[in-house]
């Protein structure tokens, strides 16, 4: 665009001021909304022995007794919850809102959009919630099967009812442990037991919507007592929203900025990538990550913290050669040391550069590191793992979006299929350097990695900026690590009928 300011008013000034976000950052976004954002360039996908490790179980083994050594080390579960539930509920009030009838209800469920919805009507005594509906319905037993579905899909979204859209997701039931309701919520604190704990101490950190604080606290205050006793750990808990500071503006279809009807510029939340201004508060040697949604029946715990720990039993060792090697080249390093540091680089942490002196050697080494896990496709959508040129020209290993890539480019979208991996965001993270302080990580986001979408605001169009994802752009200059880990680890929900898959009713992975 031209580089002429836009002109703020006197009301525009007080507004930022009040969000804390300066005119120059809201220039910087009309011009990305000018300009648009590039695809990303992606090399080839990182396939097994190609960007991806495959660790024997022996190897596996050898990582976790590494971790479960390191008993002072600091270690937060990090927990992105923001999200509500209504999503997971979107295509029942769909139908719901076209049902009006039973005979209605019927002949809609037939259709291949509701086939989800079909299976759960079929189902429902295997939701976590099953119990909640049968005593909320008047003569449940004499009711047939479409007319017990008809009335618990009612019943679910009735605010006089349950009411589960209007929860956050994690305070959704997700699972039934012998007429017991567990909340996503509540699962995690079982997780950081079994991987996330440290002399008896656990610390979960959840990025929630502030407007949601009360529930998770009241949650918390009501599980915590019984849960350490059955764990015999000690749970530390805090919470965090989304910085008003990181919202984007939004503007209208010819790019100038949006003014809601009061005239005020609308500001948008700026999508999960905001958080890493979350994660750069938190205080920690390792950091795990996970969604909140992404949490299976307490039947696969054991399995799912083995590979927790072995990605993070990885990220050690390689970070402790890492610190190694950064001192070992400050202290006039012999051609020996250049050597193997340049091996290590090239080998282990896939810089792919021609690095001739140590401090640039230095200068690759002292990052964050990031160890993913990546499941087999399996046909869910999302990002998966590719070499990229990122945001300096150099080609590294990124998690890329689908929406990332131009399909229209046959050589880009033959790449695309030759992807045999997902990211199911499953991270461990080592946020400090060589000398035990923690990285800025706001210095290694590509801040033009963000995301355009066209949404609608008081019956207008719009377009919206999402800032660089969390694990995509956010982290872009971070040192990257992928290794496979099993398809069990993943079970997301998505919508409410992903409840019924075996990793929510029975813990097992078919």
């Amino acid at each position: 665009m031209n580089k002429t300011m836009f002109q703020f008013n006197e009301n525009d000034q007080q507004q930022l001021k009040a969000l804390n976000i300066s005119q120059e950052k809201v220039n910087r976004y009309l011009e990305i909304f000018e300009e648009g954002i590039p695809f990303s360039e992606v090399c080839s996908a990182a396939n097994i022995n190609q960007g991806i490790e495959a660790f024997t179980d022996e190897k596996l083994h050898d990582f976790v007794e590494k971790y479960d050594a390191e008993s002072q080390l600091k270690v937060v579960k990090f927990t992105p919850a923001s999200g509500a539930a209504t999503r997971m509920f979107k295509a029942m009030h769909q139908l719901m809102e076209k049902a009006n009838s039973v005979e209605e209800f019927s002949n809609l469920l037939q259709k291949e959009k509701y086939a989800g919805l079909q299976k759960m009507a079929n189902q429902l005594d295997e939701l976590p919630f099953y119990d909640a509906i049968e005593s909320g319905i008047e003569n449940f037993e004499s009711l047939n099967q479409t007319e017990q579905a008809y009335q618990a899909f009612q019943l679910m979204l009735a605010e006089n009812g349950l009411g589960l859209d209007a929860l956050p997701k994690g305070l959704i039931p997700f699972h039934d442990y012998n007429k017991t309701t567990v909340s996503a919520f509540e699962e995690h604190f079982y997780e950081a037991a079994a991987y996330a704990s440290k002399e008896g101490k656990a610390h979960l950190h959840f990025t929630i919507s502030e407007e949601h604080l009360t529930k998770f606290e009241a949650e918390f205050n009501d599980i915590k007592n019984r849960i350490s006793k059955e764990t015999q750990v000690e749970f530390e808990v805090s919470f965090s929203f989304q910085k008003k500071a990181t919202d984007t503006l939004a503007v209208d279809m010819q790019n100038q900025p949006f003014r809601l009807a009061n005239g005020k510029l609308l500001f948008r939340p700026g999508g999960h990538g905001a958080l890493i201004e979350n994660l750069n508060d938190v205080d920690a040697d390792v950091i795990f990550i996970k969604n909140i949604d992404n949490i299976s029946h307490r039947n696969n715990l054991e399995s799912n913290a083995f590979y927790k720990k072995a990605l993070a039993g990885y990220l050690l060792e390689i970070q402790e050669k890492t610190f190694e090697l950064i001192q070992a080249l400050q202290n006039n390093p012999s051609q020996e040391i250049l050597d193997k540091a340049a091996h290590f680089l090239q080998d282990s942490l896939n810089v792919d550069q021609d690095l001739e002196d140590a401090q640039k050697m230095i200068h690759h080494l002292n990052k964050p590191i990031r160890v993913c896990g990546m499941v087999k496709n399996e046909g869910e959508p999302g990002g998966g793992p590719y070499w990229m040129v990122n945001g300096k020209g150099n080609t590294s290993l990124q998690i890329v979006e689908k929406s990332q890539i131009d399909l229209n480019n046959p050589e880009q979208a033959s790449i695309l299929t030759d992807a045999t991996h997902f990211n199911p965001v499953d991270l461990v993270c080592g946020v400090k350097n060589y000398q035990g302080e923690k990285f800025n990580l706001l210095e290694y986001v590509n801040p033009d990695r963000g995301f355009i979408t066209e949404k609608s605001v008081e019956g207008k169009a719009l377009k919206a900026l999402e800032l660089p994802g969390l694990w995509n752009g956010a982290m872009e200059y971070w040192n990257t690590l992928f290794v496979e880990v099993p398809s069990s680890t993943f079970c997301p929900v998505k919508s409410v009928n992903d409840l019924l898959k075996p990793l929510h009713v029975s813990g097992q992975h078919l």
